[in-house]
């Protein structure tokens, strides 16, 4: 009966760490929207899935820059956006998220995303952590972190006004982002 429950709890505590739904709490910790962690299991599991994470985390790129003015850089995106008739994407979030890292690392390594967001948008990654937490350029953008989590998509027209917010939640597959779902919100936001 011990091997069973061990077992048991061997493959509860795997599926949690599989688990692909998050919320943000902090720029530290991510809980589970769908999973239920009994409180003696929470502290050993909370501990191995921050562990893969951080593994993970360190072999993918880091595109968001806390030392860099965000609100300058929105204007110059949106001059330039003007100049090549495109829209401009905002992913909000940090080099803390791994979901954040996740969604680069799938753009930049599915040929089809990553030129289909070259030809149509200006993409910036717009910097959330307690270093720098960017609330003025948030806050023009209703907080959607607050409402969402990370990372949020936020799209801009070439003109710098707010067409979309868009939940990454809804683009997630697994531990991964399902593409056609990827493709069809970036399809759905290219400028006329």
């Amino acid at each position: 009966m011990k091997k069973i429950h061990l077992a048991f709890s061997l493959m509860i505590s795997s599926l949690l760490i599989s688990c692909s739904q998050k919320t943000e709490n902090s720029a530290d910790q991510y809980v589970s929207k769908d999973s239920v962690i009994s409180e003696s299991d929470s502290a050993a599991v909370k501990a191995e899935r921050k562990k893969v994470q951080e593994q993970e985390k360190a072999k993918l790129d880091k595109p968001y820059r806390e030392d860099e003015n965000a609100e300058e850089k929105i204007e110059s995106l949106i001059k330039q956006a003007q100049a090549e008739n495109k829209n401009i994407i905002l992913q909000a979030g940090g080099n803390w998220c791994i979901w954040c890292l996740r969604f680069n690392d799938f753009v930049q390594k599915t040929p089809e995303l990553k030129k289909l967001t070259a030809d149509h948008y200006l993409y910036y990654h717009l910097n959330y952590s307690p270093k720098n937490k960017n609330e003025k350029v948030f806050n023009r953008y209703g907080n959607p972190g607050e409402k969402y989590g990370y990372p949020v998509f936020i799209v801009l027209d070439k003109n710098g006004k707010l067409i979309h917010t868009q939940d990454s939640a809804v683009l997630e597959d697994g531990n991964g982002y399902d593409l056609e779902k990827v493709k069809t919100f970036f399809t759905q936001w290219i400028p006329n």
